[in-house]
């Protein structure tokens, strides 16, 4: 028998505007080890709005580079293909954010939250050697882990309203409220959303699965669940769920250190947050 929380969410979530064409080729040729940077800086020349925007992001105080880049090609030399593919989906994101919606969502500390979720993801898998394209993705399913959250604010404000109220005043996780006023919750749209916008499987099972670490090995699952926490535990900015987490015994075994320590090791966070705002303030 068909299940009709999964049908309602199928609706919400068909009603979500798709990736632009570009982005979508950018993050399937980055994703083939085959694919030449000359088919990837052509996808992107040929969405000049696309052109623009990054172009703009990578001559900001995010990446402070020593030069300004005039063009696809040249940043593409100094910064690389992943990075290049890091920022158009962090663009296309950015541009479904709905500042007015009826939930009260603040977009603008939630995209904050994501951000710095992103950027120490990409910490994290550094710390334990994950490949540059692994590293990649890891910024990319901390960008993306609450996306769903965008899909109840959006078009189920007045049911995620009282989530975040409740999971705000019974200090609740958020995703354990979504279940009782929505009977779904952000991570399973999250992985609708992930699916639509035909990310790698790693990343959609990063995504669906970022609350629940008994479900598969996924090591770039494990360091957005670790960002996610030591985001929420500097308030860098707010994604609505209150509850910062301890690592459990997986997440301590990967990483080598408990969650104050891993907080204590990793120093100064601030920049994250300062480069993070700049991105915002694009």
């Amino acid at each position: 028998m068909p299940n009709p929380k999964n049908e309602k969410l199928i609706v919400l979530v068909e009603k979500m505007p798709a990736f632009p064409k570009s982005v979508q080729q950018v993050v399937q040729l980055t994703s083939d080890i085959n694919a030449s940077p000359k088919d990837i800086v052509r996808v992107i020349e040929c969405d000049p709005v696309m052109t623009v925007k990054i172009l703009k992001a990578i001559n900001s105080s995010f990446y402070g580079l020593p030069q300004k880049i005039t063009s696809v090609q040249k940043a593409v030399v100094y910064i690389g293909l992943n990075t290049i593919k890091n920022i158009a989906l962090g663009v296309a994101a950015m541009g479904m954010l709905n500042a007015n919606n009826k939930a009260n969502f603040n977009t603008s500390n939630f995209l904050l939250h994501s951000l710095t979720t992103a950027a120490i993801s990409k910490m994290l898998a550094e710390r334990i050697r994950l490949s540059s394209t692994e590293c990649g993705d890891c910024f990319v399913a901390g960008l993306l882990h609450d996306f769903g959250k965008v899909v109840f604010a959006e078009f189920m404000p007045d049911e995620f309203k009282l989530a975040l109220e409740k999971s705000k005043e019974q200090q609740l996780p958020l995703h354990q409220t979504e279940l009782e006023f929505i009977g779904l919750n952000h991570a399973q749209a999250g992985k609708m959303l992930a699916e639509k916008w035909e990310l790698s499987d790693l990343l959609i099972d990063a995504i669906a699965n970022h609350h629940e670490l008994d479900h598969s090995p996924n090591v770039l699952r494990d360091c957005v669940f670790a960002a996610n926490q030591i985001s929420k535990q500097m308030q860098f900015g707010d994604g609505g769920n209150p509850l910062i987490e301890a690592f459990p015994e997986p997440i301590v075994n990967r990483f080598g250190l408990t969650f104050s320590a891993m907080c204590d090791s990793l120093g100064n966070l601030e920049p994250v947050k300062t480069e993070a705002q700049s991105f915002i303030n694009l």
